[in-house]
């Protein structure tokens, strides 16, 4: 049987580190406009509850500070990119690309999360410091 192993070592431990730290950054300080009024005056405007707004940004603070240690970063990883494919056909409404009203960054951080899921938390992590913690829970 033919078995498919990544090659890792300090370079691969440390560039999926600061790919997790990155995003889980990008996601705390992109929730911190969600606890305005602004945020749920929009989400009234195109139809969702205002009251939405305040789970929206739960979901990107602690979901973007488990990413950054490295604790349950395939289910909070799961759960922003559900958020961030609700932005993109919801919000957006896949209108452009680019430009206004343009869906690349969520797009991005989107297959971002999708590495995150497939790759797991990686070494550099609490997740594989613990070892208790099952894989699917990683």
């Amino acid at each position: 049987m033919v078995e498919a192993t990544l090659r890792t070592n300090r370079l691969h431990d440390l560039s999926h580190f600061g790919l997790r730290i990155v995003v889980g950054v990008f996601f705390i300080v992109h929730s911190q406009m969600k606890f305005g009024s602004g945020f749920g005056g929009f989400l009234a405007s195109i139809g969702l509850p205002a009251e939405m707004g305040i789970l929206v940004g739960l979901l990107e603070l602690i979901g973007g500070s488990l990413l950054v240690v490295g604790v349950l970063t395939r289910i909070s990883s799961s759960l922003i990119a559900i958020n961030m494919f609700g932005a993109i056909v919801y919000v957006k409404k896949a209108r452009a690309f680019s430009g206004m009203g343009g869906v690349e960054l969520e797009l991005l951080s989107f297959i971002i999360l999708l590495t995150i899921i497939v790759l797991g938390p990686g070494r550099v992590s609490v997740s594989h410091i613990v070892k208790k913690i099952p894989r699917f829970l990683q």
